[in-house]
């Protein structure tokens, strides 16, 4: 490997110079790269060296662009028997937010830099927090494949720092995730009993087993009378149904797990039992034909308007965030909660805390295991500031009580 200065120059007599790195890839092929200055070729040559030593390094002639990998990589996707809809969302992140700005960079163009910037560009073009992180999270995945391909020597998604610090000032770029709050993004026991009070119909069903089960929207709509024990007054979870009413799969092997149905779930099933409309498929929420029902649905015609029903409500608002009123002067609202999931929130919070209401409370890995969680993490993540603090003062006193209570014989 060597640098040599080249000079030339133009028809009009213009006098150029550059720095030109000469040197043999991993695949014994004579490589060249141009430099306007040395010290990028210095940087360059070093670089490559170290790569070629280890066997990673990728020429740029040998590179191919950031789109071209999405492509590889989407089809790897459906050879490893994903689900349509995880693939949809890869698709959608390289179309929607990949290709518009990268997908034209060669990978071995890449590195942190030009990573970072890239997520920065998300942000200010109107990505959310959540899905600049998605899409980083894609990008990392398609740069891993290609790297796998021998197309990239090294992943630059991954050699971004996890998780960046950030002040509650707001002083840098990036966001922390706001916990869950009860009464915001999880319903309150109060709310609980008048959404309890004002189901109905085909939906009171439902509704409850998804209050006193935690079931995911998927698992209920994948869930067959052969997995009910209305005896036994459980609950096994063997199956779900995709955003595409295909049944398959749970989620993870931890999907898959026994629950106990609680008196008025275990009631209103049995009750639902008898007019359920029969199926092939032996659901116990079908639609009118018996078969999956539809997410949207149980959202916009089961859940959301009995919470109406019930008043768990807020008001409609405009742009300007001042509440709306009907043309009779009455004031508009909305349901609280827009989806089921915020019923498995509570489903979680309610195991934390149920002695409360004079129950137990479960250990973290007991929820875990109710949720279906993969792990632990999970859980302790999203709902682990749900449980008592250990050190409140009343905790402290009655230790401290406890320990100076003890004498020495």
């Amino acid at each position: 490997m060597s640098i040599r200065k080249r000079i030339w120059r133009t028809a009009k007599g213009e006098r150029h110079e550059a720095y030109v790195v000469d040197y043999v890839d991993t695949a014994r092929r004579r490589r060249q790269k141009t430099f306007e200055l040395k010290k990028d070729a210095d940087i360059f040559e070093k670089k490559a060296g170290v790569e070629i030593l280890g066997g990673i390094h990728v020429a740029e002639r040998a590179s191919i662009t950031v789109e071209a990998a999405g492509k590889l990589w989407i089809g790897i996707a459906g050879a490893d028997g994903l689900e349509r809809g995880t693939i949809d969302q890869y698709t959608q992140h390289l179309d929607r937010h990949i290709n518009p700005f990268i997908g034209k960079l060669k990978l071995s163009q890449l590195n942190v830099p030009k990573v970072q910037e890239f997520l920065d560009t998300l942000r200010a073009n109107g990505r959310s927090t959540s899905m600049v992180h998605k899409v980083r999270v894609s990008l990392g995945s398609l740069i891993a494949d290609a790297q796998e391909r021998g197309k990239i020597g090294h992943n630059p998604v991954r050699e971004l720092k996890r998780n960046p610090k950030r002040s509650r000032r707001g002083k840098t770029k990036r966001q922390y995730s706001r916990r869950l709050q009860v009464g915001i993004d999880i319903p309150t026991p109060e709310e609980i009993r008048m959404i309890v009070g004002a189901a109905e119909g085909r939906w009171r069903p439902l509704l409850l087993t998804a209050i006193f089960t935690g079931l995911r929207a998927s698992e209920l709509r994948g869930l067959r009378w052969q997995d009910v024990d209305l005896k036994a007054a459980k609950l096994h979870v063997r199956q779900r149904a995709d955003c595409y009413n295909d049944i398959g799969e749970t989620k993870s092997e931890s999907g898959e797990r026994t629950l106990p149905l609680y008196p008025m779930a275990a009631n209103a099933l049995r009750e639902w039992k008898l007019k359920c409309p029969r199926g092939k498929l032996g659901l116990v929420f079908p639609n009118g034909a018996g078969n999956v029902e539809n997410r949207k649905n149980i959202a916009q015609r089961g859940l959301q308007p009995t919470l109406i029903r019930a008043g768990v409500t807020v008001p409609v608002t405009d742009a300007k965030g001042e509440a709306l009123n009907d043309k009779k002067g009455e004031p508009l609202v909305k349901a609280k909660y827009p989806g089921l999931h915020a019923l498995r929130h509570f489903y979680a919070s309610w195991c934390i805390n149920r002695k409360q209401d004079g129950g137990l409370e479960l250990p973290l890995k007991n929820v875990q295991v109710r949720l279906g969680h993969a792990s632990i993490k999970m859980t302790a993540d999203v709902y682990g500031h749900l449980f008592e603090s250990q050190d409140d003062a009343a905790g402290l006193a009655e230790a401290e009580r406890g320990l100076l209570s003890v004498r020495v014989n």
